[in-house]
């Protein structure tokens, strides 16, 4: 990994917002370099370094097979990081749950492991197990740190690891699949709430379920939240207890390497949301105060907690806690075939305080005493492992702040993420729509925000996650169509709420994909104008599942609306898909009239407009355009995704060569209806327009 030199650096040197802060950003590179040799003493690479899961937990020495079963290395170890530690018992099953001199284990060397040898028939595959820690002044059980199965007993909620070693171990069916989407359209689900029945869904039931839907949507990712271990399940998997064990809430580990291989067999890749920004506050059950300490992995003192979470906050600066998360960040690709990774809560890990508080309005607040530089090495060091052992994976940094350089390459400047999410996006539509009347939106801010980017970043744009679906907010289609949706959403119903709420509905997500950078997400659901949020079970609410739940039936039910938002959807993945949309070239603007409300740009190939006006249609509208024969391809207001039909499908257009002001200009003369959006392809053969007038 070579520092950026004076030469790679020199594009930098032509930024005016980064010139100032080159020698921070030298400064943060070489602090990278430095930590990786301080890891791998230049011996050995970061993916050898990043192997602390094949080390520390429960092993089985010798294998499963029949030679192996005689070897003379046949039996189990268990290793533990626990520093701190007097002494630590394995209890379970096979212990009766005591303390027993047969299950100590004893420390090796001085940097804090401890070990234990057992013969092969200690242990079965299922038994329940924990550790029995003892410290100076205490002692407590605790789940092992790398623990790969961690369990809830259903009765008395108590959460134990368990020995998970099956016979038949999964045999990938896909074993070298291989696939990174030039542009990812990414579908944002969560395995449990995918079901329509009150409970929790499992692996199983995704993969026979909602899988096919999403392939058959045109999707071409799947991101997958929840899917490390989490005592609370209203946490929405972000407090996460067990990050080397996949929730057993959803099923077992077989079946969500199955799952896994079955998306790839739609050719859909598969990344998970990976939660290192912080980790849960339990210590029976994650690693908080683990063996006695608070600082085995973490922050002490205020430092260590975060005061808006409630969890505990990795020091990133410490040897132990990069070798646990990049060795964490390689398990899940090599154990669960995952294709890459969305880290959530990058702001929280970049800055001391959170991303709280201050205002990012200046790039001085980038490079001040705010960042907390260990997490921003250990944030690029991740990218180089995860591109090191996968090189087609994708990584996507979820950050608010808008931190330069996060996904530019390293050798750039850059932290080496693929993506970023254009959080601003969806900030802008929701305050449209709870602020600002129709009549007033800005045509101008409309399209900045839309194309805010750095040139050297790539970013996902949305319309929505599931942030904006969860309870105490709204979804965009409730937003939109509020009660009406309970009483006015079948295909016979006239309302005026549902017909602006659909048309926009269909407008916003046209605008956002059509102008994103180099990708597009859309929370489960979202893409139909799921009605109401996600509100998980808690006491709030009596323990009820009723919105932790989708309800595909009324995507799926002819007589309702909401398929036709979902076809539109489809449409739009089909139009992105085989037009390219997202895989070359840049939006160029075309016209903008805020007093029209008309948005008009082009890109590969493709020319669409926009009138956002609640109650003005244009005709004749003229936008200025290459010359030539141009088709209709897609129209929000066509009649089979609900609209009024005021545009004929699939007509052609020619352009008009006009005169202006002693300039030669090639238009298009349009009618747009209010409230709608037209996509047009300009045909690769174009006859003779019309004469000039």
């Amino acid at each position: 990994m070579a520092t950026p030199t004076g030469n790679s650096l020199q594009r930098l040197d032509q930024d005016p917002y980064l010139r100032p802060y080159l020698a921070s950003i030298r400064r943060r590179h070489e602090k990278v370099e430095h930590t990786l040799h301080r890891l791998t003493q230049g011996q050995v690479g970061l993916e050898t370094f990043a192997n602390a899961h094949e080390f520390f937990g429960l092993h089985r020495k010798g294998g499963l097979s029949p030679a192996a079963a005689g070897a003379k290395e046949d039996g189990w170890v268990f290793r533990e990081r626990a520093p701190h530690a007097t002494a630590i018992f394995l209890v379970g099953e096979f212990s009766g749950w005591d303390e027993l001199p047969a299950y100590a284990l004893h420390r090796k060397g001085d940097d804090g492991t401890w070990e234990i040898h057992l013969p092969k028939d200690t242990l079965r595959h299922g038994m329940l197990y924990r550790l029995r820690m003892h410290w100076k002044g205490g002692s407590g059980d605790r789940i092992p740190s790398h623990a790969r199965r961690v369990v809830q007993d259903a009765a008395t909620l108590i959460f134990n690891a368990q020995v998970w070693c099956p016979e038949k171990p999964y045999q990938w069916r896909r074993p070298a699949y291989r696939r990174r989407p030039v542009a990812p359209l990414i579908y944002e689900t969560h395995v449990g709430m995918a079901q329509e029945t009150a409970g929790i869904g499992t692996y199983r039931q995704f993969m026979e379920n909602i899988l096919p839907r999403i392939a058959d949507a045109g999707y071409n990712t799947i991101q997958l939240m929840a899917v490390m271990e989490h005592p609370y399940y209203g946490s929405f998997g972000y407090q996460v207890s067990n990050f080397f064990a996949a929730s057993s809430r959803f099923g077992t580990p077989e079946e969500l390497k199955e799952l896994v291989d079955a998306a790839h067999s739609f050719g859909l890749a598969v990344i998970m949301d990976i939660v290192h920004s912080h980790a849960v506050q339990n210590e029976v059950e994650g690693l908080s105060r683990f063996d006695g300490s608070t600082t085995l992995y973490f922050h002490g003192g205020s430092r260590g907690h975060h005061i808006a979470w409630d969890s505990r906050c990795f020091n990133y600066g410490k040897t132990e806690t990069l070798h646990f998360l990049l060795s964490n960040c390689r398990f899940w690709l090599d154990e669960y075939h995952f294709d890459g990774f969305r880290f959530d809560g990058i702001t929280s890990m970049l800055y001391h305080h959170h991303g709280l508080g201050p205002a990012f309005d200046s790039y001085e607040r980038y490079f001040d005493d705010s960042v907390d530089e260990d997490a921003l090495v250990y944030a690029t060091l991740a990218n180089r492992l995860i591109h090191s052992v996968r090189p087609d994976a994708v990584t996507i940094a979820e950050d608010v702040s808008g931190m330069p350089g996060l996904a530019a390459p390293f050798e750039q400047g850059g932290c080496g993420f693929d993506y970023r999410m254009a959080m601003g996006v969806p900030d802008l539509w929701f305050k449209l729509l709870k602020d600002v009347p129709d009549e007033n939106w800005p045509m101008g801010g409309v399209w900045h925000e839309l194309n805010n980017r750095r040139p050297d970043e790539q970013a996902i744009s949305y319309v929505e996650c599931h942030d904006q679906a969860l309870v105490g907010s709204k979804t965009a289609a409730f937003e939109l169509m509020d009660a009406a949706m309970y009483d006015f959403m079948r295909v016979s119903d006239s309302n005026v709420i549902i017909d602006r709420g659909m048309a926009l509905h269909k407008m916003l997500r046209l605008a956002t994909l059509s102008s994103a950078a180099h990708g597009y997400l859309n929370f489960m659901g979202n893409e139909f104008g799921h009605p109401e949020w996600i509100d998980f079970p808690r006491e709030g609410n009596k323990w009820s599942y009723h919105y932790a739940r989708r309800q595909w039936s009324l995507r799926d039910n002819q007589q309702l609306k909401y398929r036709f938002l979902a076809e539109f959807d489809k449409g739009l993945m089909a139009l992105a898909g085989k037009q390219e949309l997202l895989d070359r070239t840049s939006p160029s603007l075309l016209q903008i009239n805020d007093n029209d409300k008309v948005l008009a740009f082009g890109r590969s190939g493709l020319f669409l407009f926009f009138n956002f006006h609640p109650s003005r249609s244009l005709t004749d509208y003229r936008v200025e355009v290459l010359p030539g024969e141009y088709e209709l391809v897609l129209d929000t207001d066509e009649i089979r995704f609900g609209g009024h039909g005021r545009v004929e499908p699939g007509q052609h257009y020619f352009t008009m060569a006009i005169r202006a002001d002693n300039v030669l200009q090639h238009c298009l003369q349009l009618y747009l209806p209010c409230r709608c959006g037209l996509v047009l392809r300009r045909m690769p053969r174009t006859p003779a327009v019309s004469k000039q007038r």
